[in-house]
């Protein structure tokens, strides 16, 4: 009788690793679902971040276009009725 007590008390001190294991096996695949869900897709703030990034690429080619039509302008005023270049806030 002793015995059985005594197994019985050890019992969840013996298998507390066990259920600890099972737990983390168990919700393993959904964690991995989220981290995969996670790089795929794109955060309102890395979508803000892109969007910028991109801006500044645009306005600065529209300030080299027209740095370069000012000039040609300068040195021949032949066909310089107004910049009609590249424009960023028009590119889609």
């Amino acid at each position: 009788m002793r015995k059985l007590i005594l197994a019985a008390a050890l019992l969840p001190l013996l298998t507390g690793g066990c259920v600890r294991t099972v737990g983390a096996v168990v919700t393993a695949p959904f964690k991995a679902a989220g981290q995969v869900v996670d790089w795929t897709t794109t955060s309102q703030d890395e979508a803000d971040r892109n969007f910028g990034r991109e801006m500044r690429k645009k306005e600065a080619r529209e300030g080299r276009e027209r740095r370069d039509y000012e000039r040609r302008c300068r040195k021949s005023r032949e066909g310089c009725r107004g910049y009609d270049g590249y424009q960023a806030s028009a590119d889609d």
